[in-house]
């Protein structure tokens, strides 16, 4: 399935790409949002923790334009989304409001939310949602959980999550988190899984145009190499431990700042040095599997490899 983050597409944007997907495939699509998390946060120690973040990114070089595009409105975006009528729209880090799921499914659009614990699965369940992707830790990228704050401790992998999941929930479940083979597939399947979502498996692939030092990071990345960090937006991600990552743990170095001031400074430190990752390093604990073939071809040969192990 086709699929976009639409974190930070204006309507527009929306539109237009899937307008441009729609015009190269008849294939279903996906679109991808982020819940918004309530600012729970007072503004004074918010703006401390701004000050303290910009303050030590001064040390790899001068800073670029500060971001001046207001972010995109989630109500607005969630407009887009119905308008574009996709087959799946996907959610993590919550739930929509319930009016939303039904205005989605007369639309004839299917929600799939992320959950990284039951107790948010069966929320999302309850909420209306037509799949729960199972979201381990050791997926690359951002963690699903509901509650950002309690993120460094909601780490369950995945294979002790599936049949956790399986057992108690009545919608199919798509696991995501380290499947970068055929092994990894057929485990989900077996575990009770529906299908599965892969994301480091391809980022070296030709199509991803992934960054050429971002790619070099995964070759031979150990699972227990990569890091969980929030210094590119302030949420809780995988990454590959590159120096720009490793700096914000050294003695003295403060907390990232929150979501969005800690991605709206990375964004502006992009502009100005070449000191601060060009691109974030998102990376799985399978990185190490991912390889440099066509995206077509790893497809082909995941599902192959699965089918010999199930069958």
């Amino acid at each position: 399935m086709g699929a976009r983050g639409a974190l930070q597409d204006s309507p527009d944007r929306i539109a237009a790409w899937v307008g441009e997907f729609r015009a190269r495939s008849s294939g279903s699509l996906q679109l991808n949002v982020w819940i918004p998390e309530p600012v729970c946060n007072e503004q004074e120690d918010r703006k401390r923790r701004s000050d303290k973040a910009r303050t030590f990114l001064n040390r790899f070089g001068p800073p670029g334009e500060p971001v001046t595009t207001p972010r995109p409105a989630f109500e607005k975006q969630c407009e887009a989304l119905l308008r574009a009528r996709p087959t799946v729209v996907s959610s993590i880090m919550g739930l929509f409001e319930l009016d939303y799921v039904r205005r989605l499914h007369a639309q004839g659009i299917a929600w799939f939310a992320c959950a990284t614990t039951l107790d948010e699965a069966l929320a999302a369940q309850d909420a209306g949602a037509d799949a729960i992707v199972a979201q381990g830790m050791e997926a690359g990228g951002h963690r699903g959980t509901f509650h950002q704050d309690a993120a460094e401790h909601t780490d369950v992998g995945l294979l002790a999550l599936l049949p956790w999941f399986a057992d108690h929930l009545r919608v199919p479940i798509v696991a995501a988190g380290g499947i970068a083979d055929g092994r990894g597939v057929a485990a989900a399947l077996a575990l009770g899984a529906s299908a599965v979502q892969v994301g480091t498996a391809l980022l070296r692939c030709p199509e991803t145009a992934t960054a050429p030092e971002w790619a070099a990071a995964l070759t031979g990345l150990a699972p227990h190499a990569t890091v969980t960090t929030r210094v590119y937006t302030g949420r809780l991600a995988r990454a590959a431990p590159t120096p720009y990552v490793k700096a914000w743990n050294q003695p003295g170095a403060p907390s990232p700042a929150p979501f969005p001031e800690q991605l709206e400074l990375t964004a502006q430190w992009r502009r100005g040095t070449n000191q601060v990752d060009p691109a974030s390093h998102w990376a799985g604990q399978s990185a190490a599997l991912a390889t440099d073939e066509p995206a077509g071809d790893v497809l082909a040969r995941m599902w192959r490899d699965a089918s010999g192990l199930i069958t």
